[in-house]
């Protein structure tokens, strides 16, 4: 193991030096408090060995320095002093110590205690590795309860959430922002004539061309059956216009054949609304304008981009 040992007594800092490397220990010794400190951050030992009292940093001073570190990085502490009694054991334990030991050192002691430290930092170790990995986990669930399973792009609780932060930006930072409802054109009659199967497969092809047509920082959620929704942070209603253009073009480009379709091939229509940092709105009318865009472009023919703000035709 890594052990540090603090101690202004020179005997016992040889003392100590000796007995662990003879057991086979890593060990360095400085003789202060707050240089055992600085050791402590630049070595991350296993195991400190301090003295009580120190120039610098006390003993308890510098335990609890330790325990304020993250958990993953524990360290088995063993305090020293010529006092063995209650109230100074008790004192120590409660600034985060370990263990106790009383001068002078006895090496045989200090071996025995180092077996127990040996077991503690390993389980130490396996906790933090374990936290971790749990860690880990819940990041891949938070994310997948965020994902719609068909086209993996966000569903309505990332939506929302989503949503819920943009308005905070909004009202913090004035950050406006495009949003836009995208539907897949006669979808129906599509799943109708070539079976759930392949709408499936049509859907997922769709959620890939507009992820991919997407800049960083735009985020595309499924909002339900054939209906996307894309929101573009920090956009105008002329850029965002642009955006939906180029996704639209992409997804005619696919040439997924639609019998069903005037174009002959799988389209969709898009609604665009504003949320205009100078005269913001609750999300719900923004949505709302987004969806009467949607319509208009339905109305109109399908396969367009509408929209009821000021902006480009």
């Amino acid at each position: 193991m890594r052990i540090l040992v603090a101690d202004d007594e020179p005997t016992t800092c040889l003392i100590a030096q000796a007995a662990l490397d003879d057991l086979g220990h890593d060990c360095l010794t400085v003789p202060d408090g707050a240089r055992a400190w600085d050791a402590y951050r630049s070595e991350r030992p296993d195991v400190v060995i301090s003295d009580w009292m120190m120039p610098g940093l006390t003993g308890p001073q510098l335990c609890r320095n330790i325990r304020r570190q993250p958990a993953g990085d524990y360290a088995y502490f063993i305090m020293l002093s010529v006092n063995g009694t209650s109230d100074d054991i008790f004192q120590g334990m409660t600034a985060g110590a370990d263990d106790y030991l009383v001068k002078p050192l006895d090496i045989d002691d200090l071996e025995a205690r180092l077996v127990v430290a040996a077991r503690v930092s390993a389980l130490h170790t396996e906790l933090a590795q374990q936290r971790t990995e749990l860690d880990g986990l819940n990041q891949d669930l938070a994310s997948i309860v965020r994902r719609d399973p068909l086209t993996g792009v966000g569903n309505r609780l990332a939506l929302q959430e989503d949503l819920e932060l943009l308005d905070e930006q909004l009202k913090r930072y004035g950050d406006g922002y495009c949003l836009a409802l995208l539907e897949v054109d006669l979808f129906k009659s599509y799943n109708d004539t070539y079976g759930r199967q392949a709408g499936d497969v049509a859907l997922h092809a769709v959620a890939v061309q507009l992820s991919q047509q997407a800049r960083s920082g735009d985020t595309i959620y499924r909002y339900g059956g054939e209906e996307f929704l894309c929101i573009f942070p920090e956009q105008s209603m002329a850029t965002g216009a642009l955006a939906v253009e180029r996704m639209r073009t992409a997804v005619e480009r696919l040439a997924v054949l639609h019998v069903n379709n005037p174009r002959g091939v799988l389209t969709i229509s898009a609604g665009l609304a504003l949320q205009d940092p100078g005269a913001p709105r609750p999300p719900g009318r923004v949505f709302k304008e987004a969806d009467d865009g949607l319509y208009r472009a339905k109305k109109l023919g399908r396969n367009r981009v509408e929209h009821l703000g000021p902006g480009p035709s």
